[in-house]
């Protein structure tokens, strides 16, 4: 709850002092967080069988960091930048970084809600071996559309506020590139765990069945949360480098 005030209040900062438009600012993060909230419900009778991934339940502080981080820095760089004066051209650009990095989030949150409940059995995004559903780098066709529609749906908020289409293509590519990113880097630098009684592969330190995990690939200080930061960031930059070259 603190964590989720603490984005709300530096995102009216920067929408007030950095950008000249709240609206737009707080356009973008409900259509990303009430979106996400809606999808995390459906299918849970599914994804509470899932058995090599924490199960679901209310979001935490390093949840909301990692998928809200970077556009709250964003935001508050640009109130910095600005001064109190007119936006100037670097906080207009971490305005489309702002959006892109949720645009990562949201791509990223609607391909593994909508795919964890209606995807069937995943592959993973290197090699295309199938894994268990929901294990972090696995992608199904049915997430896949939906990783694209969670990221146009951000670019759209965005582009009927700025009436540009441009801008539309601009945020819809950075939201696809990030998620690409997260779940490539799922695939081969995320922590994995192995359980031995299982034999499966898993994201607890505990399986379900009480086997303490050992550690079978990934870096050990690379989590989910880390994953979903490196998404946002790339989905920021991606689409306030492009607004910038364009």
């Amino acid at each position: 709850m603190l964590g989720a005030f603490a984005v709300g209040a530096i995102t009216y900062v920067g929408g007030r002092y950095g950008w000249s438009n709240v609206a737009l600012a707080f356009e973008v993060l409900f259509a990303f967080f009430i979106t996400s909230v809606g999808f995390s419900s459906i299918g849970r009778e599914r994804k509470q069988l899932l058995v090599d991934i924490p199960k679901g339940g209310p979001r935490n502080a390093w949840q909301v960091a990692a998928n809200g981080g970077i556009a709250t820095l964003c935001a508050a760089l640009a109130a910095v930048l600005a001064r109190g004066g007119p936006p100037s051209h670097a906080a207009v650009a971490l305005l489309w970084a702002f959006t892109g990095a949720y645009a990562a989030a949201t791509a990223d949150t609607w391909s593994t809600e909508i795919g964890s409940a209606f995807g069937g059995k995943p592959r993973s995004i290197v090699g295309l071996a199938p894994i268990a559903t929901g294990l972090s780098g696995g992608v199904s066709l049915v997430g896949s559309i939906a990783m694209v529609a969670g990221a146009a749906w951000i670019a759209l908020v965005f582009a009927l506020a700025l009436k540009s289409a441009q801008a539309f293509w601009i945020v819809a590519l950075g939201g696809v590139a990030g998620s690409l990113v997260d779940s490539l880097a799922g695939a081969t630098l995320q922590r994995i765990e192995f359980c031995p009684t299982c034999a499966r592969l898993t994201e607890t330190a505990v399986h379900v069945c009480g086997t303490p995990t050992t550690r079978r690939h990934g870096l050990s200080w690379m989590t989910n949360d880390t994953v979903n930061a490196l998404a946002t960031l790339t989905g920021g930059l991606i689409s306030a480098g492009l607004f910038l070259a364009g």
